[in-house]
């Protein structure tokens, strides 16, 4: 299988069984596109070009599996896999009211609440005690605003490296924030414990304070901006990422990535909307033809950026075509319920932070672990192999069929695939692979 496109002038040629990308002429491009082609057939096309060796190079690409490999054979996953990451949701509260929230102003159709030390601590034991033979371990502090149980975070890092030595593990820390309660002390921590901060950042002042307001509705834009830089420049070179919802109210979404690195920030990442198809927040059609127009353009400038002052990455462009991710997580996905979980303020286990308080996908919790078995089962069973409107897609070994949440809220099956979101990562893809192959 092949999918062969034309983008910004360049003729792409991707292989999805070998993962190869070859980036060819329009005779190289014609003759693959209509392969087995004759030689005789090109000269019709394209009479006076030089054909000297390219049915040749094309078969010996075939030979080496670079074109046309077979399908890959991977084997389905067997019995319950050993756990390695966690998002704790330490706080089911928030200091924002944003419009668009998919967790209700965080709150996750409960009660607001915050995770006590002795939850989360019994969390992170379950954590280690089901980690098998996985050295490194990841924890997500996450919300609502985590920020708003800080004492708890703190306690709960110093717990978990207090635990490294004695059981061999390492725990990487991810937090992400509004920003709000950002002061010098949660920075120096932050900069010295998290390995990766995500900060919530929607773009322009104006299409910021629209959604992302206080309780007595003022924009945070002009309160989290210079907190978000301070923060930054504090953190050196260690990872973060700026992180934006486009909705509705802003499909032009590629300007707001400019005005983020236009404001120092240069590892940006901004996410379609999740709500209801009704809410006036929702993607409509145009919106979504719109925005695969704009991961087109954001593609071109971040080529005429590179390596200027000015240059950028885009967490959906980051894309490795020599390496990537082993072909078990290209079939298998994220983990969602099966390597990975997250863990409610009362310590109740949901495959992922998008389910929780769904009572349907409770898991289990922290203290008896997982008491509903088959549904870790249907998890390990969400995988391509099962699901049939993947199979023939080009873009499913960068995928594997795509957020199992999203297609449930989507269609109602975790198996099932939620339509626009899947055309938006294909163009994701292609823009990343023209980018890799410039």
């Amino acid at each position: 299988m092949i999918h062969a496109y034309r983008l910004h002038g360049s003729h792409i040629i991707l292989d999805v069984n070998s993962g190869s990308v070859h980036r060819v002429d329009p005779v190289a491009f014609y003759a693959i596109t209509h392969w087995p082609c004759t030689e005789d057939e090109l000269r019709a096309a394209f009479p006076g070009e030089n054909l000297d060796g390219l049915l040749e190079d094309i078969r010996a690409l075939i030979d080496r599996r670079k074109l046309f490999a077979p399908e890959l054979e991977v084997p389905e996953p067997q019995g319950q896999r050993p756990l390695k990451a966690l998002c704790l949701h330490v706080a089911h509260t928030c200091n924002l009211a944003c419009d668009y929230c998919f967790a209700q102003a965080g709150r996750y159709h409960g009660e607001q609440a915050l995770m006590p030390y002795e939850v989360g601590r019994q969390a992170l034991a379950f954590l280690l005690a089901n980690s098998g033979n996985h050295h490194n371990l990841e924890v997500d502090f996450f919300g609502g605003e985590p920020l708003m149980n800080w004492q708890v975070v703190k306690d709960l890092v110093a717990y978990a490296r207090a635990r490294e030595s004695e059981t061999g593990k390492r725990f990487r820390f991810t937090l992400t924030t509004n920003g709000m309660l950002l002061d010098s002390e949660t920075t120096e921590f932050c900069n010295q414990e998290m390995s990766n901060v995500v900060l919530s950042l929607d773009g322009r002042k104006q299409v910021h304070d629209r959604l992302r307001r206080t309780a007595n509705g003022t924009g945070s834009y002009d309160i989290v901006v210079p907190k978000f830089q301070t923060f930054v420049k504090e953190r050196g070179g260690r990872s973060y990422y700026m992180r934006g919802t486009f909705t509705h109210a802003n499909p032009d979404f590629s300007a707001d990535l400019y005005h983020m690195a236009d404001l120092g920030f240069h590892a940006l990442s901004m996410e379609p909307v999740v709500c209801a198809p009704g809410s006036p927040h929702a993607l409509t059609g145009e919106d979504l033809r719109m925005a695969l127009r704009e991961y087109e353009a954001l593609a071109l400038e971040m080529a005429r950026r590179r390596g200027t002052s000015g240059a950028f990455t885009f967490y959906h462009y980051q894309l490795d075509l020599k390496h990537g991710p082993c072909i078990y997580k290209r079939v298998a996905g994220c983990g969602s319920g099966t390597e990975y979980f997250a863990v409610t303020p009362q310590g109740d286990l949901y495959p992922c932070h998008q389910f929780a308080g769904e009572a349907e996908w409770k898991l289990g919790d922290v203290w008896q672990g997982v008491t509903r078995p088959e549904l870790c089962a249907q998890f390990a069973r969400c995988t391509l192999r099962n699901k049939p409107v993947c199979r023939d897609c080009w873009a499913k070994y960068y995928c594997a069929g795509g957020c199992a949440a999203n297609a449930w809220h989507a269609c109602g099956d975790i198996n099932g695939i939620y339509e626009d979101g899947c055309e938006m990562f294909k163009k994701r893809i292609e823009c990343a692979i023209w980018l890799a192959a410039l």
